[in-house]
């Protein structure tokens, strides 16, 4: 694979789609428990790591370009697709445009219908990306995303997360927050029309991606079930990789007697 894309594991086709700032490395943890059980793809969004670079007119369908190109390069008519924050935002609108693409939908940390005060603060931190010291913005962005208790246990992995943000084009990476910033009603107009079975996942303590925003999510979706993880933030796959990883394989695998979600 070239060095923005991995495909590994054997079984039913998974694509991962990673969360904006963040590159196919996010899944570093998660995916070894997943490739037992499927062939996973992970990539880097436009304007992430080393795909392609964007500019301020990049926008939702421009990632939905890119995924079905992903798709048939790995020769793949469908797959089971994870969108992890701003990947969820584009999985589910590619769910919502291709649905004879998408066999199972798992929606990750995302953000759904932000009340107004939760849109005021996603603007000010896209206001303050464009000015803030990218040190000071990473910091603040850690300390969202991550529990102290795991700071405290892997400070190795909250750094090499750090470094990735740090490493990020700063064009390129306000470009795409500000679709991330501005999309959601993307995601509310998308979620009625998605046909296949979804699962929205997230963090109890997640000030971003928040419970409610899951239980909503999940309700807006015609075949949508929803499930909070006790204790956790916003880095999900990286601080619980296993919870996630049984909770995919019993949303993805019904057939393999996996553990309800409902």
């Amino acid at each position: 694979m070239s060095e923005n894309s991995r495909r590994s594991g054997r079984g039913e086709p998974l694509v991962l789609l990673h969360g904006v700032g963040l590159d196919h490395t996010l899944w570093d943890d998660l995916a070894p428990l997943l490739e037992p059980h499927f062939e996973v793809l992970r990539y880097d969004l436009l304007g992430h790591g080393n795909g392609p670079g964007i500019d301020e007119t990049v926008s939702v369908q421009d990632y939905i370009g890119q995924l079905d190109a992903e798709l048939d390069r790995a020769g793949w008519r469908s797959a089971n697709v994870l969108g992890y924050s701003m990947g969820g935002l584009i999985a589910g609108a590619y769910a919502a445009a291709r649905p004879q693409r998408v066999t199972r939908l798992a929606l990750l940390s995302t953000v759904f219908q932000r009340s107004p005060e939760e849109a005021r603060a996603v603007l000010a931190r896209l206001d303050a990306a464009a000015t803030q010291d990218p040190q000071a913005a990473a910091e603040v962005s850690l300390q969202r995303w991550f529990t102290p208790g795991f700071q405290a246990r892997r400070p190795e992995r909250v750094t090499s997360i750090g470094r990735r943000l740090l490493r990020n084009h700063r064009p390129h990476f306000l470009a795409a927050y500000r679709v991330f910033a501005l999309g959601d009603t993307v995601l509310s107009q998308a979620a009625p029309r998605i046909a296949c079975p979804t699962l929205a996942m997230t963090g109890e303590e997640d000030v971003g991606s928040t419970p409610r925003m899951t239980r909503e999510l999940a309700a807006a979706v015609p075949h949508g079930q929803a499930r909070v993880v006790a204790g956790q933030r916003h880095m999900l796959p990286v601080e619980e990789p296993a919870i996630v990883a049984s909770a995919l394989q019993g949303f993805f695998l019904p057939e393999a007697g996996g553990p309800s979600l409902s």
